[in-house]
């Protein structure tokens, strides 16, 4: 756990972007690896499974999350969705003017940050998303032009 709670902690704050959420994301593959050790395969390396489970446990927040917020739109609540502060959702140490991730998709986030935070090449990343690595690849240019167009709009208003 002392290994891995911090880029854990990381790559669920840069996925989820609530603080909340990612801490109970955290807690919960944790105790579903620990829980499922028999399950893991010495033939592959440790923390692909541990990226795995964690990659998994944050979309399926995602998911969740969106259908609360549908749920509260089609039962009238639109108002009250949208009157809440944008930052009440994203968590602390998140503005959307210097955080580039909150543009790109769940699958997106999560390839930029294991390749960029720990160093995960495309087949790596393949294993913890159970996709092909050119699906990889395909996130990892996408995320990219994305970025890239939001700094150039960015510099050319200034």
């Amino acid at each position: 756990m002392d290994r891995y709670k911090g880029k854990a902690m990381a790559l669920a704050l840069n996925v989820l972007r609530n603080r909340e959420d990612a801490e109970d994301v955290c807690q919960d593959t944790f105790i579903k690896v620990f829980f499922n050790l028999e399950k893991y395969d010495p033939a592959y390396e440790f923390r692909t499974w541990f990226y795995t489970v964690l990659s998994n446990r944050c979309r399926d927040r995602l998911r969740m999350r969106g259908r609360f917020l549908n749920f509260v739109r089609k039962a009238g609540g639109e108002a009250r969705a949208a009157s809440r502060p944008a930052s009440a959702e994203r968590g602390p140490g998140f503005d959307l003017d210097e955080n580039l991730l909150h543009e790109l998709s769940p699958k997106e986030r999560i390839t930029v940050c294991l390749w960029a935070q720990e160093g995960y090449n495309a087949e790596e990343i393949s294993e913890v998303l159970h996709c092909a690595p050119s699906t990889v690849r395909v996130h990892l240019f996408k995320a990219r032009r994305k970025i890239k167009a939001i700094l150039e709009k960015k510099h050319a208003a200034m």
